[in-house]
């Protein structure tokens, strides 16, 4: 029998977070439902998950069939492959998670885990195809299999396009930074960059050049072509419906681009809802640091659960 029957989670998502979070609550014996979208995870474009010890080079799906399988020996962890559509206050007590079929599940603590969506550019020619193989969004995560070719960075920000050289030396001797013309700061990047062996290019990118994902040129929109083997773009974020409209409804803490605020324990500003992954940070998206925060995510509502227990 679970030792907190009465302290049920609902983990709304199941990519590292939320399965990290699971397994941390089963430990503690705490009956856990993972609400699994079907859809596929957000990383299923890449070859393989990187940084993470035990873990380095498993595709993503090796990761999560493996996280499962450790999963499924624990007879306190639920798993409902559905859409998640709202998370509401239930009457009396805890949250109401209302699933795409019609369903809904009660808990006295929900678990916000499902990660964040990319933005890709619709009107850039092939770069689904490079998504995650040649086109990368953070060198920590691809830049290894991609190390001693020739990069460009697609940049927003003056001082990422001036460093861009420096900080991604330990991968490419030749890097430029691909900027609009209008963005502010243009020539002191310019000549930050030259002084780090790299340089600033002004343009739109429309097209990219590749077989079969091996990016080899980048095509800007007035017909200039770049001779490059690997991209580093990280698009846009925007969080998940569910989130958007929970933070919406129930008030939540977010910043200025939409992630979601959460305290050293991963709650958020209503009590009982937590939030951990990448739809809390853009900063810290990586397998390592989202498994973290599930764990500390799990302690905390493990302490919620007995402190709640020995209230007079």
């Amino acid at each position: 029998m679970p030792s907190h029957p009465d302290h049920t989670t609902v983990i709304v998502g199941a990519g590292p977070a939320g399965l990290t979070a699971a397994l941390g609550l089963a430990r503690y014996r705490h009956p856990v439902t993972v609400v699994d979208s079907p859809r596929a995870p957000r990383n299923s474009a890449s070859a393989g998950v990187h940084g993470h010890l035990g873990m380095d080079g498993v595709t993503p799906a090796e990761f999560r069939a493996r996280a499962w399988r450790e999963l499924s020996r624990y007879a306190t962890v639920e798993r409902l492959e559905a859409d998640v559509d709202s998370v509401t206050p239930a009457p009396g007590e805890g949250f109401r998670v209302a699933l795409g079929g019609g369903e809904t599940v009660e808990a006295r603590t929900v678990l916000l885990a499902t990660g964040v969506v990319d933005v890709h550019p619709a009107d850039v020619e092939g770069f689904a195809e490079c998504w995650g193989r040649s086109v990368i969004h953070c060198p920590f995560c691809l830049g290894e299999e991609n190390a001693g070719g020739r990069w460009a960075t697609v940049a927003d920000n003056a001082e990422l396009a001036g460093l861009s050289a420096l900080a991604f030396r330990a991968w490419s001797e030749d890097t430029i930074a691909i900027c609009e013309e209008s963005m502010p700061g243009l020539e002191t990047a310019r000549a930050t960059a030259r002084s780090n062996g790299g340089d600033v290019v002004t343009g739109t990118v429309r097209r990219l050049h590749h077989r079969q994902g091996a990016l080899y040129a980048v095509e800007l929109a007035d017909g200039r072509v770049l001779e490059r083997e690997t991209l580093v773009w990280t698009p846009r974020q925007r969080q998940h419906s569910v989130v958007r409209r929970t933070a919406e409804e129930l008030k939540l803490t977010v910043d200025d681009a939409g992630f979601i605020g959460v305290d050293a324990f991963q709650c958020t500003s209503v009590p009982g809802l937590y939030a951990a992954g990448d739809l809390a940070s853009r900063w810290k998206q990586s397998v390592t640091a989202s498994t973290a925060a599930g764990a500390a995510a799990a302690d905390a509502i493990h302490m919620s659960a007995l402190l709640g227990a020995v209230r007079p």
